[in-house]
């Protein structure tokens, strides 16, 4: 979610837009405190962005690592409320979901249910990472292996709730032979087919 907060009080000290802190770029995506007043800000970016663009805007769900202890919306609810406040849709990364419930011990399945199907519009496909953070295992989202087995059982509850909506599987780093690629493309094309949605000309990359 691109958005730089206020700069109350109540706000974060860094730009969200490009993971920047004290002159320090750091590698991925920082939180926003899941407020009433960092989602007024994004709405307003969102209005904005959309606004210019002439186009409805899709917003990808972020892979998380640490949040704010002040965050009284959860992140589906976050999205849910951007989407009715700006008529944007929602990019649902599948395996953004469940790196940031593994990380922060959240239920990916009742994240999925708390969104509303008709704003999802796409649906990505990744491989993560597993680190060791001091003993504790740290799931970070690399794009750089294969969809892991639980991830597909997730995308298999997706799509079971949001319909064959296009899907794309990210692969950039410590890219593979090409018959890899297709392997995992002919996957998700094989659960897209088997998905129960009107929309035949679903497809996935």
């Amino acid at each position: 979610m691109a958005s730089t907060p206020s700069t109350s009080s109540a706000s974060p000290g860094w730009s969200s837009a490009c993971s920047l802190t004290g002159g320090a770029y750091l590698n991925h995506l920082l939180p926003l405190p899941y407020t009433e007043e960092a989602l007024a800000v994004v709405s307003e970016h969102v209005d904005r962005a959309q606004e210019r663009l002439g186009r409805r805007l899709l917003v990808e769900n972020p892979s998380s690592y640490l949040r704010f202890h002040h965050s009284p919306m959860p992140e589906a609810e976050f999205l849910t409320a951007l989407v009715r406040r700006t008529g944007c849709g929602l990019l649902c990364d599948v395996n953004n979901v469940y790196v940031s419930c593994e990380n922060l011990g959240g239920d990916a399945v009742a994240y999925l249910e708390a969104i509303e199907p008709a704003a999802v519009e796409e649906i990505h496909l990744a491989g993560h990472a597993v680190n060791d953070a001091d003993g504790r295992a740290i799931l970070i989202d690399d794009h750089g292996s294969r969809v892991a087995e639980a991830v597909w059982r997730l995308h298999a509850r997706a799509l079971a709730r949001f319909g064959a909506v296009p899907t794309l599987v990210e692969w950039d780093t410590d890219v593979p032979p090409l018959a890899i690629l297709l392997e995992e493309a002919a996957k998700a094309n094989v659960m897209l087919r088997g998905a129960r949605h009107d929309d035949g000309d679903a497809h996935a990359a």
